[in-house]
């Protein structure tokens, strides 16, 4: 369910919430301090000539909610936790039914840069290679490249796809 700022006003008397909204305001004024500090500033007569009561700024908080610019200022990013790589060997079943790779390849620019790109059938495992030129040689290294990575995890490239540009 969700709560509305008109659902809300409603529970309480005009006067409520017109006291409730006074709160609200001096409670931006004076520096957004969270609800527990404003009613610390209201109580131990921090503020001098205030008519907000405790009461107004709680209903001020039922009604519009934690103060966002409070709860932006005072709220701190927490650290990722530290991601650990262990390495794995592909499963014997999975090099059994799909070892043998047939690679689709083709060359695209992206902002005129251009990238050897290749896909494998089957197990759908993508690489994309920053190439400084397209001379045949700068391709070939890069195909070796990928068919090395393949190797070392077991698989066996067996054919390579590519467009009338190969």
């Amino acid at each position: 369910m969700v709560n509305t700022v008109d659902s809300n006003k409603s529970k309480y008397s005009v006067r409520q919430y017109s006291s409730a909204k006074k709160a609200h305001a001096l409670q931006n004024v004076i520096g957004r301090p969270i609800t527990q500090d404003f009613i610390k500033y209201i109580e131990g007569n921090i503020i001098p000539n205030c008519n907000v009561t405790r009461d107004n700024i709680l209903r001020a908080e039922d009604i519009f909610g934690p103060n966002l610019g409070s709860v932006k200022g005072k709220t701190t990013r927490k650290p990722a936790e530290h991601v650990n790589l262990r390495r794995k060997k592909v499963p014997e079943d999975i090099l059994a039914n799909y070892g043998d790779i047939t690679l689709a390849i083709d060359i695209t620019a992206i902002n005129k840069i251009p990238f050897v790109i290749t896909v494998s059938r089957h197990i759908h495992f993508g690489t994309a290679k920053l190439i400084c030129n397209k001379s045949k040689k700068t391709i070939m290294t890069s195909i070796q490249q990928v068919v090395r990575a393949y190797h070392a995890k077991g698989f066996k490239v067996r054919n390579i796809l590519g467009d009338g540009g190969f």
